[in-house]
């Protein structure tokens, strides 16, 4: 079992220098969710960091090019970013929706979101 986390960004230093300028300036139309709780503007979150390196599970993370790079799918195509996919023998599912990351106000609820749904990581 592994959870694949995609963010709604692109890879590169220039989109990263770009996404931490957004988030500074105007953090109300930032676009990715999932990004805004794992990391701040400079750095991952250390709430998020300690879980993730916790985890019993493999994390897998991509930026939105490299995951439509590596996993080209009509199934993928209908959704938005980000999201979380849980894969387990072989298959993929969705774990949390953009529109279900959107609604999470902090990285600790996020965290929670997992213990919820039994993926204690």
């Amino acid at each position: 079992m592994r959870l694949i986390f995609v963010y709604n960004a692109n890879s590169g230093k220039l989109n990263t220098i770009l996404d931490s300028l957004h988030k500074i300036t105007n953090p109300s139309t930032y676009q990715c969710k999932l990004c805004a709780l794992t990391f701040g503007y400079f750095s991952e979150d250390k709430i998020w960091k300690d879980f993730r390196e916790a985890s019993e599970i493999e994390l897998d993370f991509y930026h939105k090019d490299e995951f439509l790079s590596k996993f080209r799918s009509k199934w993928l195509a209908k959704f938005e970013f980000p999201l979380i996919i849980l894969e387990q023998k072989g298959e993929l599912e969705l774990f949390l929706s953009s529109e279900e990351l959107n609604q999470i106000d902090s990285v600790e609820l996020l965290i929670e979101e997992f213990k919820k749904r039994q993926i204690l990581c």
